[in-house]
C-alpha cells in the first residue's frame, strides 16, 4: 500500500500543478512500482486520473479560469477520435509506437520552451478575452488530433492538451491548466466506462489508497500553483515532458512482454 500512496502523491501533484501528466505517469507507476498487471493498471489509472483531475478542478472552480465552451468542444471531438487512434495503435508495433511517442513529447517540449505562455491564438481576441466561436474550427480539429494521439499512445492526453490550448488556441497557462482538467476528467471517465463494459476490474484497496493520495496532492498543489508565475509553470511543464520523453525512449526496448501490443 505504501508504494501506491507515494506514487499517488506524485501523480496528484503533477495533475494539480500542471493540469497534465497523470495517466502517462500512473500506468508505469502501477505496473513497475506497485506490481499491478497492465490489464488492471489501465482502468485503475483512469480512476486515479479522474479523481485527481476533479480535485485540481475543484480548487480552480472559483477562479473563473476554466473556458467551458473550449473544454466541451475539445472533449466532444477527442472522445470519438480516441477510438480511431486505438484501432490504429493495434496496427503499429509497440516499440515503434513508444519511440514515436517520445519524439512527439520532445517536439511538444521544444515548442513549449520557445513559445511564451500567454501568447495570442485563435481564441484570444485583441482585447484579451476568449471568444470560443472564433476558435471553434481549430478547437474541433485540435480535439480530434488529441483524441487520436490519446488512443494511439494510450495516455490521457494532458501532455498534448495544455500545449495546444496555450500555443495553438492562445489560452493563458492558468486557463489552459484549468480547462485541461475538465477535458482530462471527461476523457478518463469515458475510458473507464469503456473498460468497465469490457469486463475490466480494479483492486478496491489499492485504488482507494492511490486515488486518495492523488486527490490530496492535487488539491494542495492546485492551491499552491496559483501563486507561481505563469512562465514558471510553463517551463516546468516542458521539463516534465522532456523527462518523460527521455524515459520512454530509453525504456522502450525493455518493456515487459505484457506491455507488447497493449
Amino acid at each position: 500500500m505504501l508504494p501506491a500512496a507515494l506514487f499517488g502523491l506524485v501523480i496528484g501533484a503533477v495533475l494539480g500543478t500542471l493540469g497534465a501528466g497523470g495517466s502517462i505517469l500512473a500506468v508505469p507507476a502501477l505496473v513497475y512500482g506497485v506490481g499491478m498487471p497492465l490489464a488492471t493498471a489501465i482502468p485503475t489509472s483512469l480512476v486515479v486520473v479522474a479523481v485527481s483531475a476533479l480535485g485540481g478542478l475543484a480548487v480552480r472552480w472559483r477562479t473563473g479560469a476554466v473556458r467551458w465552451p473550449v473544454a466541451l468542444v475539445f472533449a466532444a471531438t477527442s472522445i470519438p477520435a480516441a477510438f480511431a487512434g486505438t484501432s490504429l495503435g493495434r496496427l503499429i508495433p509497440e516499440r515503434w509506437s513508444l519511440f514515436a511517442f517520445a519524439a512527439l513529447m520532445a517536439a511538444v517540449a521544444a515548442r513549449m520552451f520557445a513559445a511564451p505562455s500567454d501568447s495570442g491564438g485563435a481564441c484570444r481576441t485583441r482585447s484579451g478575452k476568449v471568444n470560443w466561436r472564433s476558435c471553434l474550427p481549430r478547437a474541433l480539429a485540435a480535439g480530434a488530433v488529441v483524441g487520436v494521439l490519446t488512443g494511439l499512445f494510450g495516455v490521457g492526453g494532458g501532455f498534448v492538451i495544455v500545449p495546444v490550448l496555450t500555443v495553438l488556441l492562445g489560452l493563458t497557462t492558468a486557463e489552459a491548466v484549468a480547462t485541461s482538467l475538465v477535458v482530462i476528467t471527461i476523457t478518463a471517465l469515458a475510458g473507464l466506462t469503456a473498460h468497465g463494459l469490457a469486463g475490466a476490474h480494479v483492486d478496491p484497496g489499492i485504488t482507494a489508497v492511490f486515488a486518495g493520495a492523488a486527490l490530496l496532492a492535487a488539491v494542495i498543489t492546485g492551491r499552491l500553483a496559483g501563486r507561481l508565475p505563469a512562465t514558471t509553470l510553463h517551463r516546468a511543464f516542458a521539463w516534465v515532458v522532456v523527462t518523460v520523453a527521455a524515459g520512454v525512449a530509453t525504456s522502450a526496448p525493455f518493456f515487459p512482454a505484457g506491455l507488447d501490443g497493449a
